[in-house]
C-alpha cells in the first residue's frame, strides 16, 4: 500500500515537475514550486487512480488528472494559510508559501497554480477526446470555485465563534474538502462516458471520503502532533471553528466517521474484490 502511494506521489511529483520546466519562466515558479513540493502524499490521486483502476483508465492518463488536482489541492492551501484566512504560518513541515515569499507572491503563487490545472486539462499531451477535457475542465471549475472550495472556505471563515447546525457544518466540508474528492472519483465515469446516475454514484463517494477526510484532519487538529500533522495543532477550538467535533464531541465524531465508511463499504460491493484497494485507502487513512 505505501509502495503503490510511494509511486504515484513519486509520477506526479515528476509529471509536474516536467510541465512546469516547459512553461516559460517567469518571477512566480520559485513560489509555485515551493507551495507544490513536497507535496504531501498525494491522497486524492491515489483515490483517483484507485476508482480509475475499476473502470480500466491508463495509468498516465490519471496522473495527469491528479496533476491538475494537486495544482488546485496546493493553491487551496496556500491562500487559506493567508493572514486573512486561517493565518496559518507552518504547512506541511515548513514555513507557509507567505511566510517565505511575503503575501502578495503567495496569492499570484496560489492563482498561478488553480490556472495551470485547467493548461494541464488542455494540453494537447493528454490524450482524450476534446469533448471530454472540456467536461473535465466544467467540472474541477464547479469544484473549485464558489461551489467548492472557495465556498466551502468562506462559510468556514464565517461560521467561526458561531452555533451552526450538524447539516450546515457538513455542507461546509462537503465543499471545502469533499467537492476536490468528488471530482476525483467522477473523472474515470466521464471518461468512460457513464451515464449521469453512474457519474452522480462515484461523485457522491468522493463526497463521504472528502468529508471523512475533513473529519480526520479536524480529529488531528483536536488531539494530533503538530510534528506529525506539520501544522500547529489546537488552532480550530482557539479560534471557535465550526466542526463536527466541537458540535458532537470527539467520540460521537469518531462514530460518525464509522457510519460514512460503512456506506461507502456497502457502495462498493458491487464492484467485488477489484474496490479492495479503495477500502485499504479509506482504512489508511480513517481509522
Amino acid at each position: 500500500m505505501k509502495t503503490e502511494l510511494d509511486k504515484i506521489a513519486k509520477d506526479t511529483n515528476l509529471f509536474l515537475k516536467k510541465f512546469l520546466n516547459q512553461q516559460n519562466n517567469s518571477k512566480l515558479i520559485p513560489a509555485m514550486n515551493y507551495g507544490l513540493f513536497p507535496g504531501g502524499k498525494k491522497i486524492r490521486s491515489k483515490v483517483l487512480i484507485d476508482i480509475g483502476s475499476l473502470l480500466s483508465i491508463d495509468y498516465k492518463t490519471l496522473i495527469a488528472i491528479g496533476a491538475a488536482v494537486e495544482c488546485i489541492h496546493a493553491y487551496s492551501l496556500i491562500h487559506d494559510d493567508l493572514p486573512c484566512m486561517d493565518n496559518d504560518k507552518i504547512r506541511r513541515g515548513k514555513p507557509s508559501t507567505h511566510i517565505k515569499f511575503g503575501e502578495s507572491t503567495a496569492v499570484l503563487a496560489g492563482n498561478s497554480l488553480l490556472t495551470m490545472a485547467f493548461e494541464i486539462l488542455a494540453s494537447p499531451t493528454l490524450k482524450i477526446s476534446e469533448k471530454i477535457k472540456i467536461n473535465l475542465i466544467k467540472k474541477l471549475s464547479e469544484c473549485s470555485g464558489h461551489l467548492g472550495i472557495a465556498g466551502g472556505q468562506y462559510l468556514d471563515l464565517s461560521y467561526e465563534k458561531k452555533k451552526i447546525s450538524k447539516n450546515k457544518i457538513i455542507e461546509m466540508e462537503i465543499k471545502k474538502t469533499g467537492k476536490l474528492f468528488s471530482f476525483c472519483c467522477a473523472v474515470p465515469a466521464i471518461i468512460k462516458k457513464k451515464n449521469i446516475r453512474e457519474i452522480k454514484f462515484f461523485e457522491n463517494m468522493g463526497s463521504d471520503i472528502g468529508l471523512l477526510f475533513q473529519i480526520a484532519d479536524d480529529l488531528i487538529d483536536f488531539k494530533g502532533s503538530s510534528k506529525i500533522a506539520g501544522k500547529k495543532t489546537g488552532k480550530d477550538q482557539k479560534k471557535g471553528k465550526a466542526t463536527l467535533i466541537s458540535l458532537l464531541g470527539y467520540m460521537n465524531a469518531i462514530k460518525y466517521c464509522d457510519m460514512i465508511i460503512l456506506k461507502i463499504n456497502k457502495n462498493l460491493k458491487k464492484y467485488g474484490s477489484n474496490s479492495k484497494n479503495i477500502e485499504r485507502d479509506i482504512e489508511l487513512y480513517f481509522t
